[in-house]
């Protein structure tokens, strides 16, 4: 599993990312083909088409931050890394104690934004 530092140094991977994909809209986009007419800005036509994305999983003691790449298939992990302690105070006032897999947003995106090299 590829570490922050391994996608600083993939500009491929960097430029495919979707900034504002949310896990919400994944699974709509994905997994609920019927829905897509409701948005316009994306149409899921095969298992060829693939969304790259962060989220923050917060089921663990710590969030971590995990890179996504789905697709009508399937959801891989090809990332992981710790969300800086730093940041933990925005996420638990945005989110309290509650468990789950939530998207990157506010301080948060900024931040990984600026790690790779993309504001």
């Amino acid at each position: 599993m590829m570490q922050l530092d391994d996608i600083k140094k993939n500009t491929t991977l960097i430029n495919e990312i979707d900034w504002d994909m949310t896990p919400e809209e994944a699974v709509r986009l994905y997994l609920e083909w019927g829905n897509n007419w409701a948005s316009g800005n994306y149409v899921i036509r095969s298992k060829n088409d693939v969304t790259h994305y962060f989220v923050i999983n917060n089921w663990g003691e710590k969030p971590q931050i995990y890179l996504l790449r789905r697709n009508s298939e399937a959801v891989d992990e090809i990332a992981q890394f710790d969300l800086p302690d730093t940041l933990l105070h925005d996420f638990y006032e945005s989110v309290g104690t509650h468990k789950g897999v939530y998207a990157i947003e506010g301080k948060i995106k900024t931040w990984l934004k600026q790690e790779l090299s993309q504001i």
